[in-house]
């Protein structure tokens, strides 16, 4: 069936509140305390100390199901390119790892047995394993005694815990010396973002709400410029599917202007005329796209693509946190993907389609 979207929702605070009974807009304004209380966690198990012992052979990093997914990608993404060590990311921990690397996980699923195999035998050869994953089940005790295990402190839902596994993955890296993220900062600038986004704002002065009306009744395609961008991207279409049951396209940009047919459609629909078309003649709800195009990192290369981007497709949005926030690349991803995340929530509640109850995402 189509989506149905009740807009007014949306700017009447005690109806969404209503809306929202399983409290996912609370869990989702949890980021910023997800990060702090994993930066606690790892000053408590000295994390530092425990990973000084010089510069790895490689830094491996687990892609699990959920949205250490998403965490993963955008920690690859950020360090990758400037990392005097190979960053390999891999399901499981390849047979290869041994002593001289570093492994680190993020899984919400505490009997994941085929992460835990893995993480048993990577612990067996010697390599050094953090883990941001519940404290009890297989895959903790994979690594007890023999790595770090961060186990959550703040309880959310598993499809919330993204700003957790992010904040695991940079203090891993910073404590290898492979890239220096201000977590603290990261922290502070959630915490500013969910103020923004809080559900008694109104849609006009809500950046999260305002991102969730425009993308209703299309189909998002998030389009991003950069590495960083386009990991930000999948886990914005991870959020649109897991709260309002929204299918999106993820594509860097190049890759996007490779497919004619889906980009002769975004070309169509962001067209400066776009704004006259008459709504009774759009077609099926949900059929027509949404191009956005995502940007994260800044500079004279960043600067010149958008710039084309903004001829080739005439009133298309580009998404740039660096426009409204002085800060790093890891918070700049970390706040996009909060606001994201925010809208697809939203988006979930206004039109009816979110979960409104949470399961194992690897059940």
């Amino acid at each position: 069936m189509p989506m149905v979207l009740d807009d007014s929702l949306l700017d009447d605070p005690a109806r969404l509140a209503e809306a929202d009974s399983a409290g996912l807009l609370r869990h989702a304004a949890m980021a910023g305390a997800q990060v702090r209380s994993t930066a606690e966690s790892a000053a408590e198990l000295e994390l530092s100390d425990r990973l000084d012992v010089g510069r790895p052979r490689a830094f491996v990093l687990l892609s699990r199901p959920g949205a250490g997914k998403g965490a993963v990608r955008v920690l690859h993404a950020l360090i990758a390119a400037q990392c005097p060590v190979p960053v390999v990311i891999s399901d499981v921990v390849p047979n290869w790892v041994g002593a001289l690397d570093v492994v680190f996980g993020h899984t919400d699923d505490p009997g994941d047995r085929e992460l835990a195999a893995s993480l048993e035998r990577a612990s067996r050869y010697g390599a050094r394993v953090v883990l941001s994953a519940p404290g009890d089940g297989p895959v903790a005790a994979s690594v007890a005694g023999k790595g770090v295990v961060l186990t959550p402190r703040v309880p959310v839902p598993p499809e919330f815990a993204f700003p957790r596994a992010l904040a695991a993955g940079l203090l891993t890296a910073n404590a290898l010396g492979v890239h220096v993220a201000d977590v603290e900062s990261l922290a502070d600038q959630l915490d500013d973002e969910a103020e923004k986004d809080h559900l008694g704002r109104d849609s006009f002065a809500n950046p999260a709400k305002a991102l969730a009306l425009r993308v209703a009744e299309r189909t998002p395609l998030l389009w991003g410029f950069d590495p960083v961008a386009v990991a930000v991207a999948e886990h914005a279409a991870f959020a649109f599917a897991a709260h309002a049951a929204t299918v999106c396209d993820v594509a860097g940009y190049q890759q996007a202007l490779a497919r004619p047919a889906l980009h002769h459609a975004a070309l169509a629909t962001t067209s400066a005329q776009d704004i006259f078309a008459d709504p009774d003649d759009e077609g099926a709800a949900g059929a027509r796209p949404r191009a956005m195009l995502l940007s994260v990192r800044t500079g004279p290369a960043a600067d010149a693509a958008r710039f084309e981007a903004g001829d080739r497709f005439p009133g298309i949005e580009i998404v740039s946190p660096a426009e409204e926030l002085d800060a790093e690349e890891p918070v700049r991803a970390g706040v996009l993907a909060l606001r994201f995340e925010l809208a697809a929530v939203y988006l979930g509640l206004a039109a009816g389609t979110g979960a409104g109850h949470f399961t194992s995402v690897t059940a």
